[in-house]
């Protein structure tokens, strides 16, 4: 059975596609080597500066900065910080606390018992008032306000009639006396007066206008054209056969500068790294290494020997004495005590001892046993 052929997978395609360059002149190639190696020569130095100082940041910050860091951070956590907790905890929190008791059982409770046995009973008591008074006013509303307010209204009518009728004849005459007197001559004048004269100043000003027009039309053509050939056409000139040359070549010269400037910077890293690699391989070599060797092979002994031949007996010979030391604080302690009873007994008499009562239950520090006398099981 013939296997189906499959095509070969197409290689993964890189996520950033670099564009490609325009071609480049023998003037850019010929500038590129000499610049490269003049900006590699000035960038190394700052380089490895640079690298020295970062490794010596972050040295610092590792040893000194971040320890002084955390211990500043929790000195002032502890003045700044716990205070504040503690007063608030342990003085605002009861004193408010006690401060809204307080203030309940002096303000709010008073009110509230005011609120419903003082004021609830008056507002209620004022309700009804109220309510009378109203029912009152309706009434005196309803048989005495009404029937005379439309008594008045009847005769206001009756009354408006009249001066709306004697108002209408005086507004028809002064109508008549206006459109025959004031209207109609306006029309007149405006008609056969000022439109004519409006037409003939119309044409004039267009005339006017039309004239300065071409003036100034013909000033500003012949003023485009002399700053056109004094000013634009050598600008235009100077700018496309001196300044973009220029600027084209400064261009090709500031991008070499700037691709050698990164370029330097990279090697300049790389010698760096394999510079401070060979100075930690000859630090590990020269210090490192011998200190292991004499921790590993001299104090590591010496301080097991010391520890077993030393420091062990010392700490058990310690220990002794401090158990003789306690035994005789503690014998002392205890005739300290023997002597202030025989004093105390020589001066006050020895104490009364206690008369034994007849009862069968046991006292308070005894308890039933077995072997007592005072149970049942062993009772003669």
């Amino acid at each position: 059975m013939d296997l189906e052929k499959r095509p070969a997978p197409r290689p993964a395609e890189p996520a950033h596609r670099t564009p490609p360059r325009a071609p480049e002149g023998c003037l850019t190639a010929a500038i590129r080597i000499p610049v490269r190696i003049v900006v590699l020569v000035l960038v190394l130095p700052v380089r490895m500066v640079w690298d020295a100082l970062v490794v010596a940041g972050r040295f610092l910050v590792d040893t000194v900065l971040r320890p002084v860091g955390r211990a500043l951070l929790w000195v002032a956590d502890a003045v700044l910080v716990w205070p504040w907790v503690a007063l608030w905890r342990h003085v605002v929190v009861p004193v408010g606390t006690g401060l809204a008791r307080l203030g309940y059982w002096l303000l709010v409770l008073p009110l509230v018992r005011l609120h419903r046995y003082v004021l609830s009973p008056a507002g209620r008591a004022l309700a009804r008032a109220a309510a009378g008074v109203l029912t009152g006013l309706v009434w005196l509303y309803g048989w005495t306000l009404v029937p005379l307010g439309r008594g008045l209204a009847w005769l206001a009518r009756g009354l408006w009639r009249g001066i709306a009728a004697v108002g209408l004849g005086v507004f028809a005459v002064l109508a008549w006396l206006v459109r025959y007197l004031v209207v109609v001559p306006a029309g007149w004048l405006y008609r056969w007066v000022l439109t004519p004269v409006g037409h003939a100043l119309v044409w004039t000003a267009g005339g006017v206008m039309w004239l300065l027009r071409m003036i100034f039309s013909g000033l500003g053509l012949g003023l485009y054209w002399t700053l056109r050939v004094l000013f634009v056409l050598p600008a235009l000139a100077l700018w496309r056969w001196v300044l973009a040359p220029v600027g084209r070549a400064l261009a090709v010269v500031g991008r070499e500068v700037l691709d050698a400037v990164g370029h330097a910077w990279r090697i300049a890293g790389r010698v760096s790294l394999a510079v401070g690699r060979a100075l930690a391989t000859v630090f590990r070599l020269l210090v490192v290494e011998p200190t292991r060797w004499v921790y590993r092979t001299v104090l590591t002994p010496v301080g097991h020997a010391v520890r077993d031949v030393v420091w062990k007996p010392a700490t058990a010979a310690a220990r002794a004495v401090g158990r003789i030391a306690r035994h005789a604080l503690d014998t002392a302690r205890l005739s300290l005590r023997q002597a202030r009873a025989g004093v105390r007994q020589a001066l006050l008499g020895r104490p009364a001892e206690p008369v034994p009562d007849a009862r069968r239950e046991p006292r308070a520090a005894e308890t039933r046993t077995l072997g007592s006398s005072t149970t049942a099981l062993t009772k003669e």
